[in-house]
């Protein structure tokens, strides 16, 4: 179809929800039901709208005959899209304490949070380490490399070098 020929009704076509019997779309996803190439099988992907790679793939029930499978159904489909959903929120939560971490000193002075925020630039990468007071005013921020390793010693030392650029 060329872009000349779309259509408000043809653009709510390609959106309209899929409920076939290996294939199902909506919510933002799409589940399709395929042959397991590592045994006799069936699985069935996950993938998420505008993503190339599926975010789940898992086993998939046979049918009553043993050889075809199950079909996917609005309650299969549900559960699937909660499921992927939540390895998704997983991977991040897991990329974000990779990327961010902190730590609290008792100083003489006071309680500081330590924090070290990673920045995964593909050109640059660094990171900012920071110290922030008990009411959670910044008092220091300096950029460092992205291997720096924020420990309860490296953030002691930090503090009592008065907060210059570690080394």
């Amino acid at each position: 179809m060329n872009a000349s020929a779309l259509t408000e009704d043809s653009i709510a076509e390609c959106d309209a929800p899929i409920n076939e019997a290996r294939l199902w779309s909506g919510k933002g996803w799409t589940a399709r039901v395929i042959k397991n190439e590592d045994d006799e099988g069936w699985a069935v992907s996950m993938t998420l709208d505008g993503e190339a790679e599926p975010a789940l793939v898992g086993p998939w029930t046979m049918g009553r005959d043993k050889k075809n499978p199950k079909p996917l159904d609005a309650a299969a489909f549900a559960t699937l899209v909660k499921t992927a959903s939540e390895v998704l929120r997983r991977h991040e939560q897991a990329r974000h304490a990779q990327l961010h971490k902190a730590l609290t000193l008792n100083q003489a002075t006071g309680r500081l949070r330590i924090t070290l925020d990673i920045v995964a630039d593909e050109d640059d990468p660094h990171a900012f380490l920071a110290a922030f007071d008990a009411a959670g005013d910044e008092l220091a921020r300096v950029r460092v490399d992205a291997g720096f390793v924020l420990s309860a010693a490296s953030a002691s030392a930090w503090v009592d070098n008065e907060f210059r650029r570690p080394e």
